[in-house]
């Protein structure tokens, strides 16, 4: 069995690999947050450590999936998370070249400034605030200086249920769980979810037939902030009980004050003319999501 090192595996998306790839290679695991028994400690912005801990493991490939993505973090803390988010990057491709291994980096639609209504993977991105400079200019460095990589840009991600998930999908199950019967949505923010699950599938298929660059890899369909939480209550069979109030993104802007792109829309066009776009709709996966993860959760 081939072996792979993940750093930053204590997420969302950290849970989806681990679940994907565990069966058929051999793992070794690594955050600095430990919260599962199969993750073991490492601060990958410690140069040293980190390329320690991958060389002695010697594994077939690197992914680097650990990143700052809290937005109004990333403004508030610029050089911690050009640390994190960028130099981290760097030294992953270091430490992949000298091993001369494949280099997994998580990209995002976030790097893109909203002014198209779709963006394929050849489109130019124009990051808006901290957190799209800090993720894209990781990505450059790696898509520039990496002997054989795999860039995987995802959408508005959701995964892992309530332990990790901190995005939207979340946010409104929790004000569920804590009795809402009002959900004020933004309706001006337009994009695509990304099942994590989906995501690791799409990339361990990418991985065995060996086609390493940069893709997009979204959910198909695209949708906006507020369709996607009418489907939600869909799925949970209360959207007669919940009324969804849609607002500009100004009624957050206390709380979210941090740029966003009005438009986060990706297609997978590498991927599809390649024939291994195996990204499911967004509507079977949130489905998937929420009945695998979110059992007796509103109880």
């Amino acid at each position: 069995m081939k072996k792979i090192y993940i750093a930053g595996c204590g997420g969302m998306l950290g849970e989806a690999f681990y679940r994907k790839f565990k069966d058929q290679y051999v793992l070794r695991c690594t955050d600095k947050d430990v919260n599962e028994e199969w993750l073991s400690y490492l601060d990958f912005r410690d140069p040293e450590a980190y390329k320690k801990d991958v060389t002695e493991f010697k594994p077939d490939y690197l992914f680097h999936l650990g990143a700052y993505t809290d937005l109004e973090f990333c403004e508030n803390n610029a050089d911690d998370t050009y640390n994190t988010n960028t130099l981290a990057v760097e030294n992953a491709v270091y430490i992949a070249n000298k091993l001369d291994i494949p280099l997994l980096y998580i990209s995002t639609a976030g790097i893109f400034d909203g002014k198209k209504e779709l963006y394929d993977d050849w489109d130019l991105p124009n990051p808006l605030g901290v957190y799209a400079r800090s993720k894209y200019m990781g990505e450059r460095f790696v898509v520039e200086n990496a002997r054989r990589f795999l860039v995987c840009r995802a959408g508005w991600m959701m995964g892992s249920g309530p332990a990790k998930d901190k995005k939207f999908i979340q946010k409104l199950m929790k004000q569920l769980k804590e009795g809402k019967k009002e959900l004020f949505i933004v309706d001006d923010k337009d994009g695509t979810p990304t099942y994590t699950h989906d995501f690791a599938e799409n990339v361990k298929l990418l991985l065995e037939k060996e086609y390493w660059g940069l893709y997009n890899m979204v959910c198909g369909g695209q949708t906006s902030r507020y369709e996607v939480a009418e489907e939600l209550l869909n799925i949970l069979k209360i959207e007669n009980k919940v009324k969804l109030t849609a607002v500009h993104s100004d009624y957050f802007k206390d709380v979210y004050f941090a740029d966003r792109p009005p438009c986060e829309r990706l297609v997978n066009r590498k991927l599809t003319i390649r024939n291994i776009n195996i990204m499911r709709d967004w509507k079977i996966a949130l489905r998937e999501y929420i009945e695998n993860y979110y059992q007796g959760y509103l109880d």
